[in-house]
């Protein structure tokens, strides 16, 4: 009845000449529903109501997803291309012209083919993101790969995604975000949730999360920080930065001491369970405890819980992933799910928190270095063979695997790459280690940003190409479930500005590779031809038509042909992606983070989000409401460490560790462990928390270690008043 009332409500204000577009939220990876409502009259905007027939948040929407229409049409949108004429300013705002489209792609032909000349076709670089459809993300590896010709392209989600990818990959021999759809959350008996905050990050889920405790289910939380999750947990794992490894150890040495293994599963559909079992036996609670500084008890509890409860989903996020071991502790969570049999089946599983809207699709397509469409391999042959046939391509002319996204900066440093396409991407921001990454961009000799503000990576570039919003195109994007969803234009591009596909297309013209890319006039012709250099893979979209979204509200993958309806379960039949059918349980040593607090730097510090920004903080900066609520970053204090420094709430501190430093203000709460501090990562400049993080780099998913390094704390002086 309220919900009746609501809609007569806004139907009595709605605007005489407005219409309704059905469509999903442009940022994280719940991907919400929403309606925009666009005033066809001025081809604006003005709007948005949320979506109570879309089965994952029926009607939920996070503060950035009511607010996320306002970015369309907002006063800083880049209207026209802008070319800087004084490469002095590199780094700046200043030093920047409008130009039209053809100077601009002139400029960026010339200065491609020039270094290409010069220095060989690995010069050149392409840097992009994952906040884009799937349609676009395809197209940038075959815009690196056939227009450019360079092995040399990365993502962003290598410092979001990687590892969960390299640890579902190793386990399972496939890379699906959950292994079940989100519709089943509520209707388990136990929820492990390891390293996210999910309350901010993805609130929208949070009702499904309630619903388990409501009935009478257990909520397990991992985390060094009492986020709000964890104060409404059943059990809170309150552990220290970088020592999940152990603590997933610890859980799965009782498990299997209080005869939880569920010996049929495990003997008939995976392999690894006696190394392991061996391993693990070294993790004794109080072993754990040591190590983790959670109390045994606890350790021991929450074993018991996952292992009686019936059904159970193991969850995770960025606070195990974004480790040098982050793709062992994935594997070592999943392990849990392995050994108990408690995946394969309704109600139970693995999942991860995606945070990029397309997080899941956009490294699945060609964006990571050693991957081609429908998540096959370029040092596969056959796969080469298979995508270079849909691109008209000889297989010798595949460029080879290239690098990870923070060692494309290191190339930039070492010269090897000399020009950077960047794209949907703010690395001046998200990347770790700020101070070498943002010196390695203002030494390329040429880079072209494409974006709809002018964000800190922007400030680096020579020219600025001025890209659309999602609500001026239209795509598929995949959700944290792996469903396949549609994402439809609203409004027609303010100013000159062009998606990404179409600068791409004319871009490749501009390089003389035309013919690879001049029948795509539509993004509905990009999505043809995507859905075909999927077929036959792993990731395998080929039977997702546009009409089938709709008609089903999204289409899991994998989906095969026109009849089959997707893949809402994962391994229903026990068959892993492995050769012989079976998933791996990993024996995984345990091993410190890359650094621990000394006596020069004797705190944890770790990162994060708060519910008002995403990412880099390009956007959700700019809104005001958002900007309002979280205008700074800030430094969670335990009460006890502000005592032993000094400090009292909001007052200033310096904080420093071996890579650089920034000055922030102290926010003082019980919600953290006193061995550690917390900074949230969403500001550029001299606000960005990344000027201090550790490039350490997990050894399969190349993962910098944002999650864990070792800090020092400062007093700041009071200056004297005269």
């Amino acid at each position: 009845m309220q919900k009746d009332k609501f809609f007569r409500e806004v139907e009595n204000v709605r605007h005489p000449n407005e219409s309704l577009v059905k469509t999903h939220c442009s940022y994280c990876g719940m991907q919400c529903g929403m309606n925009l409502r666009v005033n066809t009259s001025t081809n604006t905007i003005i709007g948005v109501e949320p979506r109570y027939d879309w089965p994952v948040t029926v009607g939920k929407m996070c503060p950035k997803g009511v607010t996320a229409y306002q970015q369309t049409n907002h006063k800083d949108r880049i209207l026209r291309p802008l070319i800087r004429d004084d490469a002095s300013l590199k780094g700046t705002k200043e030093g920047f012209r409008e130009a039209s489209w053809d100077e601009a792609y002139d400029l960026i032909a010339k200065k491609f083919v020039h270094l290409q000349k010069e220095y060989g076709k690995d010069s050149l670089s392409v840097f992009s993101g994952v906040s884009m459809t799937n349609e676009k993300c395809y197209l940038t590896g075959k815009f690196a790969r056939v227009a450019l010709g360079t092995r040399y392209i990365d993502y962003n989600g290598r410092f979001c995604m990687s590892s969960a990818a390299g640890g579902f990959l190793r386990t399972f021999g496939v890379d699906r975000g959950s292994t079940l759809p989100w519709t089943d959350i509520h209707e388990t008996d136990c929820l492990f949730i390891a390293g996210s905050n999910t309350a901010e990050c993805h609130p929208t889920s949070m009702f499904r999360v309630w619903a388990v405790q409501e009935r009478g289910g257990y909520l397990i939380v991992a985390d060094p920080r009492e986020t709000p999750i964890a104060r409404r947990a059943d059990l809170h794992l309150d552990l220290r930065p970088g020592t999940d490894l152990a603590l997933a150890n610890g859980i799965l040495h009782l498990l299997i001491q209080q005869q939880q293994v569920d010996e049929t599963f495990v003997r008939q559909h995976t392999n690894g369970f006696e190394e392991t079992k061996e391993l693990v036996g070294a993790f004794t609670p109080e072993v754990t405890s040591e190590i983790t500084g959670v109390a045994k008890e606890k350790i021991i509890r929450a074993a018991e819980i996952y292992g009686k409860a019936p059904n159970a989903i193991v969850m995770f996020a960025r606070g195990i992933e974004q480790q040098q071991k982050g793709v062992d502790n994935v594997s070592a969570y999943t392990n849990l799910a392995l050994v108990t049999g408690k995946i394969g089946r309704p109600k139970s599983g693995v999942a991860t928190f995606t945070g990029q809207g397309n997080g899941q699709g956009g490294r699945e397509h060609g964006q990571k270095s050693d991957l081609l469409p429908g998540y096959r391999k370029i040092t596969n042959p056959k796969h080469v063979e298979e995508v270079s046939a849909i691109w008209g391509i000889d297989p010798k002319d595949m460029p080879k695997e290239g690098v990870s996204a923070y060692e494309l900066f290191e190339r930039m440093d070492q010269k090897d790459i000399r020009g950077l396409y960047l794209l949907c991407s703010n690395p001046a921001v998200s990347a770790p280690n700020l101070n070498f990454v943002k010196k390695a961009l203002k030494d390329l000799d040429f880079m072209v940003c494409a974006d709809f503000y002018l964000s800190e990576s922007a400030e680096f570039a020579d020219v600025i190409l001025p890209s659309v919003t999602w609500s001026e195109d239209e795509g598929t994007c995949t959700n944290l479930e792996g469903r396949i969803i549609k994402i439809n234009k609203a409004q027609e591009p303010l100013g000159e500005a062009k998606p990404d596909w179409q600068m791409q297309v004319e871009l490749a013209e501009r390089l003389g590779k035309g013919k690879y890319f001049s029948h795509l006039k539509t993004a509905k012709d990009v999505a043809t031809e995507f859905r075909l250099a999927t077929k036959g893979g792993n990731a395998d979209y080929y039977g997702a038509t546009w009409e089938k979204i709709d008609k089903q509200d999204g289409v899991f993958w994998p989906c095969k042909d026109e009849e089959d309806t997707g893949t809402p379960y994962m391994f229903l039949d026990k068959k892993f992606y492995h050769p012989d059918g079976k998933a791996k349980i990993c024996a995984l040593p345990y091993r410190p983070p890359a650094e621990e607090p000394c006596d020069s730097y004797p705190l944890h510090l770790t990162t994060g989000r708060v519910v008002y920004h995403y990412l880099s903080g390009n956007q959700t900066r700019r809104i005001p409401f958002l900007y309002d609520m979280c205008p700074d970053p800030y430094v969670e204090l335990h009460p006890n460490t502000a005592e032993r420094y000094r400090v009292t709430h909001d007052e200033n501190v310096r904080l420093l560790t071996r890579r650089g430093a920034g000055t922030f203000k102290v926010k003082v709460t019980e919600a953290i462990r006193e061995d550690t501090i917390f900074v949230p990562y969403h500001f550029g400049h001299k606000e960005a928390i990344n000027l201090l993080t550790n490039a350490a780099l997990d050894p399969i998913s190349r993962m910098p270690e944002f999650k864990v390094c070792a800090v020092r704390m400062e007093k700041l002086e009071r200056k004297k008043v005269t």
